[in-house]
Parts: C-alpha cells; structure tokens; sequence
C-alpha cells in the first residue's frame, strides 16, 4: 500500500514538474519595427532613455569663415545651455518665449543634425513618408535605399521641409538631401560620415559635400 502511495506521489511530482518546463518553454514574441525605427535603432535611439545630459558643439566651415555655438541639454530637466563666443544663456524649453524663441530655434536646427535618425521617431505623425530602394546617392552616386520626408505645413520652425535619406542594409544614413518647402531641387545634400560611438549612441560627426561646406561636431559628451 505504501509502495502504491509512493508511486502515486513521484508521478504527481513529475506531472507538476513536466507542466512547470513547459511553461517556461513559452517562445518570447520579438517586436516587429517599422523602418523609421530601424533607421533610429541603427544609431543607439534603445538607449537614449539613459542619457542625462548631451553636450556637443556646432561647427560650420563655408569657404574661408568659421561659425560655432556650443550646447549643454539637461534631458532630465530640458534644460538648454547655450554658449558662444558673446554670450551664454539657460532655459527651460516648456518656457521659451518671444525673447527665446531665435536660440531655441538654433537648438532645435542644430540638435536635428545630431540626431535627426531619433527624430524619426520623436516627430513621426508630423510628416509623411515614402520609401523606395534601388536609389542614386546625391554624393557618392551608389545606389542606395531612400527615404523622403515631408513635414507639414503648420507649426514648427521650418514648416513644409522635405528631407531624402539615403541608407543601406544596415539602416545607416551615409547621406541625405535637405529641400527646402519640398521644392524639387536639393537646397543642401550632404555625406553622413566619421561615425563614432558615445555610450550607445552612433553619430556622424562630419556632414560634407564637393561645394567646400564642412558642418561638424566637436566635443560630443554623452552622460
């Protein structure tokens, strides 16, 4: 009778244990992304939730004259830093105003050139889209994927801009054309190169092309 019991009691044990193996044998399901995250990815955008505080300067090369403005951005708080040869301000950009709204205008034109891949994301519902393959590179004339955006015509600094990205398979961007209110010819095409990697995050810190215009970035710190 005991040995009965036993048998009984090692088979339940075993029955628990089988369902509990198959239980955790449940497949996980990987989230399908859509191409603006893909592009975003590619660059780091998984770990931007880390950053605090981004601080890069802004260099432009035309010719024989030199501009540059340095930034210092509090993400936490949002808080903008900005610092140039004449003068340094702060502000909090849920409180820009008329008196801010130039210098917050260059934050927002120079952070798009950082980081324009997150700003996929960031502004996605504000422009539409179009993506096609099999696409001549303005620069290097490779044939390459493209991805042209349109903003809409209200609201924002540069409403109604258009932006081609030129990428490959692994979702880079290695050039891109800006035109301005969507006209059809290029305002400015440029090269996305010298990436580097700052703490998860991947950004071109030299923007080209063959007219001798240089627009870089110096001193990039990812906290």
């Amino acid at each position: 009778m005991k040995t009965t019991y036993s048998l009984l009691f090692c088979l339940c044990l075993i029955l628990v244990a089988c369902k509990t193996e198959k239980k955790q044998a449940v497949p996980t399901i990987e989230k399908e992304y859509s191409l603006l995250e893909k592009i975003a990815n590619a660059s780091g955008f998984e770990n931007w939730n880390n950053v605090k505080e981004l601080q890069y300067t802004f260099n432009v090369d035309r010719d024989t004259s030199h501009f540059e403005r340095k930034w210092i951005w509090n993400i936490k708080k949002n808080l903008v830093t900005s610092i140039t040869k004449n003068d340094s301000i702060s502000y909090l950009r849920s409180e820009v105003d008329s008196t801010l709204h130039a210098i917050n205008g260059g934050f927002i034109n120079d952070k798009y050139w950082l980081l324009a891949p997150f700003n996929l994301v960031w502004d996605e519902g504000n422009y539409t889209h179009e993506h096609s393959l099999n696409q001549e590179a303005p620069l290097s004339k490779k044939e390459m994927q493209k991805l042209t955006i349109v903003y809409g015509n209200e609201g924002g600094y540069t409403p109604g801009d258009a932006y081609d990205y030129y990428f490959e398979d692994d979702f880079i961007i290695k050039e891109w054309v800006f035109r301005k209110a969507n006209q059809k010819e290029p305002s400015l095409a440029t090269t996305w190169e010298d990436y580097d990697n700052f703490d998860g995050l991947k950004i071109a810190q030299m923007h080209q092309n063959d007219s001798g215009f240089k627009l870089y970035f110096t001193a990039i710190q990812v906290k």
